[in-house]
């Protein structure tokens, strides 16, 4: 007799959410948070959640005072409002230098009479001493050393910039570096015969773009967005135009297996790492080659950030245009050779690095007790062998994507907020890891990370068989503090906002202190020299402060909660006074003046939320 089977119920439709009875623990779970409805309240204001509290004392008086300081930080992982200010004002960065028809900077102004009569002194010295250290007069060399000092402190105080000449050096001090007598190395210049050649003129000092004319006679001054990528590592699942993935399937965009490998056992990881690691190198290298090869100062500004599949990625946006065979030539001859020892396979295992010994201080083999060779030893190896060969060599992939932007455009405010999408993100925080199959990929990649070396100091070089620049009992294999080591950076341990020199002209305190001058404007408020009351000579002298971080255990300071709410009502009465300043001339009273609604910028001027 078999036992009676029941009978199979077809799927039941989701039921909605039953009620919770008041008062019951799940319903007190409900409620929302009070702590993060007023840290939620504060980022819609632009108020920074994370303060810094700074304690300023009059040193005449006695008297302090408690000044909150936004935290700046410019991830949104810690402090949204900040962040969220800090992509504001790259932003406007982008904004200001992408399209501009003349020079940024200003050509430096000639010396005065006063500047030249103190050059003309340092030369003077100069040659007092050539002749004293020629005849051995030693007491004058310190004197005239000692005068040197004093001429050039003031020739700095008179407004020049940089130095005349550089420091003498001295045999004698015994913080000297050892590496200053040793000489530079230097390799070749030669280009790689494995790659192509690319044309050489010589860089005019401009940096605006051209200018063409049309039928009509109207002027076009045009710019570029350009976007550069690593070379393949193996295929990965991705979504492509017109033909199915390299696995033979038709993925959609929450596919969990978007940017993994196709073959995880054949995805070249170390590559990956490595490539990742020397990216700003190659990008660096890449701006080289392109001024050299159109003959013009190019400048540009952009951000790099990891693609799907966690391999770095750059977009620019770049001022005037450049043929687009030029870009993809210039990005087919560029490379970044790493001339280290080689780092191909491990020599000691994780579990096993080797040891250090402090009687002949240096790192040694585990078993044979014999000294690993040390960093110079290894590099005099590869200058020695003719037939050397770079540890690795970073190339750009064959895609590159550029197109033109016409300035006023709305594909250029696009195109920003494209550039600057996840500046505020870290760098595995700008793509969401759903699925076991990406998980594995980000470990499999950090792993590779983890024991790859970042720089002439890197403990991993232990792993190879190498002691690392300046050796110490304190280096740890695999767990170097550098941040291409870190999850969070994907092997993006630099910048990832790179902004040439002569983009905008600015820095990014210059444009804040626009920002803040055009609120003053707006108000009415100045501290202008010429508007100043008249200072009372007895005590015109700025009283001296001193300026030191309060203790969270101090008795003065308030709770966060507290100046989180002082900060809030601020910001709110700020707006309202912005708002109703920004109204027309016609006298109209302002729409609401709670403060809590938002008022439309005028274009190309900066939001009043930003500002305080």
């Amino acid at each position: 007799m078999t036992a009676p089977t029941l009978p199979l119920t077809p799927a039941e439709a989701p039921q909605p959410r039953p009620e919770v009875r008041p008062g019951s623990r799940a319903a007190r779970l409900a409620l929302p948070r009070a702590v993060d409805a007023l840290k939620q309240l504060a980022a819609e204001h632009g108020v920074c959640i994370r303060p810094i509290a700074l304690r300023r004392t009059d040193l005449l008086t006695g008297q302090t005072e408690l000044i909150d300081l936004p935290c700046g930080a410019t991830l949104e992982a810690k402090c949204p409002p900040c962040a969220k200010r800090a992509r504001h004002y790259r932003q406007v960065q982008i904004r200001e230098g992408w399209h501009r028809t003349d020079e940024p900077l200003p050509p430096p102004e000639p010396a005065t009479d006063d500047q030249k009569a103190l050059i003309s002194l340092r030369a003077h010295f100069e040659f007092y001493r050539a002749q004293a250290e020629r005849n051995a007069e030693w007491d004058q060399v310190t004197e005239l050393d000692d005068a040197i000092r004093e001429v050039e402190d003031a020739i700095a105080a008179e407004g020049l910039r940089g130095r005349i000449a550089p420091p003498h050096s001295n045999p004698d001090d015994a913080d000297q570096d050892d590496d200053a007598d040793r000489p530079r190395r230097k390799r070749s210049t030669k280009r790689r015969q494995d790659v192509p050649d690319l044309p050489r003129q010589k860089i005019q000092p401009r940096t605006v773009g051209r200018t063409y004319t049309g039928t009509d006679g109207s002027v076009h001054q045009p710019s570029m967005w350009l976007t550069l990528t690593l070379d393949t590592y193996g295929p990965v699942h991705s979504i492509h135009q017109g033909r199915p993935c390299a696995c033979r399937r038709w993925h959609t965009q929450d596919d969990p297996q978007l940017g993994t490998p196709v073959d995880p056992g054949t995805y070249d990881y170390r590559r990956a790492a490595w490539d990742a690691v020397h990216f700003p190198r190659l990008l660096d290298r890449y701006m080289q080659n392109l001024r050299r090869a159109v003959g013009w100062n190019v400048q540009y500004a952009g951000c790099v950030e990891p693609q799907r599949r966690l391999a770095p990625h750059a977009h620019f946006a770049i001022r005037g245009t450049i043929p687009r065979a030029m870009l993809e030539r210039v990005a087919g001859a560029t490379y970044h050779q790493v001339w280290w020892p080689a780092a191909d396979r491990l020599r000691y295992p994780l579990d096993r690095p080797p040891v250090w010994d402090a009687e002949a201080e240096a790192w040694v083999d585990p078993d044979t007790r014999t000294p690993l060779p040390t960093w110079d030893e290894a590099l005099d190896a590869i200058d020695a062998d003719p037939d050397s060969v770079p540890a690795h060599i970073v190339t750009f992939g064959p895609q590159v994507k550029a197109k033109g932007v016409e300035p006023g455009a709305r594909d250029a405010e696009k195109t920003i907020g494209y550039i600057t999408k996840y500046v505020t993100k870290a760098a595995a925080d700008c793509h969401t890891i759903s699925s076991d199959p990406q998980r594995e990929h980000l470990d499999r990649l950090w792993h590779e990370l983890r024991i790859t070396p970042c720089s002439e100091r890197c403990a991993n070089w232990l792993l190879y068989g190498v002691q690392p620049k300046k050796a110490h009992a304190r280096l740890r294999p695999g767990n170097c503090k550098g941040r291409v080591h870190q999850k969070t950076t994907l092997g993006i341990g630099g910048r990832r906002v790179l902004v040439s020199r002569d983009w905008s002209g600015k820095t990014l305190a210059d444009h804040k202190a626009d920002a803040h001058a055009w609120v003053k404007a707006l108000l009415g408020v100045t501290d202008d020299a010429a508007t100043a009351p008249a200072a009372d000579l007895s005590t015109a002298a700025p009283a001296p402060v001193a300026w030191e971080m309060a203790r969270p255990d101090d008795s003065d300071l308030p709770p966060l909660e507290h100046r989180l709410l002082r900060a809030i009502s601020q910001r709110i009465q700020r707006r309202a006074q912005l708002r109703t300043a920004r109204q027309p001339a016609s006298g109209d009273p302002p729409a609401s003046v709670s403060g809590t609604g938002t008022t439309p910028t005028p274009k190309g001027a900066l939001p009043h939320d930003q500002h305080t």
